[in-house]
């Protein structure tokens, strides 16, 4: 395994699959992961030598004393299944390296090959023309057709050709280079809301994943989530369309004024 990594447990493990994320548009996977790992309360595995993938560009100034660089945290934790189906082995990567990205996603499957996992799961958003009222549907690509073949016992949406951009993409290009099986599920992501934070594709990807991965999580806290990002969305488009209409439009005693202008 890679000197870049340091373990903190060798927990014997069964069956581990693993789940990798990185922050991404709407930043559906680390919500993803982040649930996944408060609600079924993780063990620390390990981390990522952080200072081979990044270079800090400045460092923080606290009383007027210099602190130390700072760089992303990329860590492991691990769960173990007391109901005796697989173990996890979770991935949070808190940003993606501007270079070595391919290092970094040899570097992280590494350590799950250690571990003897039998797939790795990603998650990333599918940016659609689905409008923010609507329930996301989630895509499902796999590494090889056979995998494709079981994503359908869980009616996951196929969207056929597309490119997942960034680490949750390249880790399955690279799982699939060593012959082990991947899926990446997609949530429908609003092409007009990239900017923000979706937690509703990310329940929907929750619940396509603990379904798949036969495990029960509380989902309550992020359904309440959705429910305020619905809103904030709202909002949000409604100050648009208000920009629109003000940009592109004048009163009518201003384009009279004009009119009376030109006729002069």
């Amino acid at each position: 395994m890679s000197k870049l990594v340091k373990l903190y447990a060798k927990p014997k493990l069964n069956s581990p699959v693993m789940l990798a994320a990185w922050p991404g548009i709407g930043n559906v996977a680390i919500i993803v992961a982040t649930y996944l790992e408060r609600k079924l309360v993780f063990k620390r595995l390990g981390e990522v030598e952080a200072s081979h993938f990044f270079d800090p560009i400045g460092v923080i100034v606290i009383d007027n004393v210099v602190e130390a660089p700072q760089f992303p945290q990329s860590r492991f934790y691990y769960w173990k299944n007391k109901e005796g189906g697989s173990d996890i082995i979770l991935f949070i990567g808190e940003d993606q390296p501007a270079a070595k990205g391919y290092e970094l996603a040899n570097c992280v499957l590494d350590v799950g090959l250690n571990f003897g996992i039998k797939r790795v799961y990603t998650c990333a958003a599918a940016l659609s023309r689905i409008h923010h009222t609507e329930q996301p549907a989630v895509w499902g690509v796999a590494t090889s057709q056979q995998v494709t073949e079981d994503l359908k016992r869980y009616n996951l949406v196929r969207k056929g050709n597309l490119h997942i951009a960034g680490l949750n993409g390249l880790l399955l290009g690279v799982t699939k280079e060593k012959g082990v099986e991947g899926v990446c599920l997609l949530g429908e992501v609003p092409a007009y809301a990239t900017r923000i934070q979706n937690p509703m594709a990310a329940l929907a990807i929750l619940k396509a994943l603990t379904t798949m991965l036969e495990i029960e999580i509380d989902l309550a806290e992020l359904v309440q989530l959705a429910g305020e990002a619905k809103e904030r969305m709202k909002q949000a488009a409604a100050e648009a369309m208000g920009e629109y209409i003000d940009y592109f439009t004048e009163p009518i005693w201003e384009h009279g004024e004009g009119e009376e202008e030109l006729e002069e």
